[in-house]
């Protein structure tokens, strides 16, 4: 069921994408890990690629 304003649901659901990206990061981090490839991340303006 959906509340009237729609507000408790949207909160609940941007936690929960929060939530997955945070898990599928961690996942690339390690077949990244297990693989020997870098990570490539946007950082200070640009796209770099780190060790993970």
């Amino acid at each position: 069921m959906r509340a009237k304003n729609g507000k408790h649901e949207t909160k609940a659901f941007a936690a929960a994408v929060g939530r997955a990206l945070r898990r599928a990061g961690q996942a690339a981090r390690k077949t990244a890990r297990a693989h020997g490839t870098p990570i490539y991340i946007w950082q200070g303006g640009k796209v770099v690629a780190q060790k993970p």
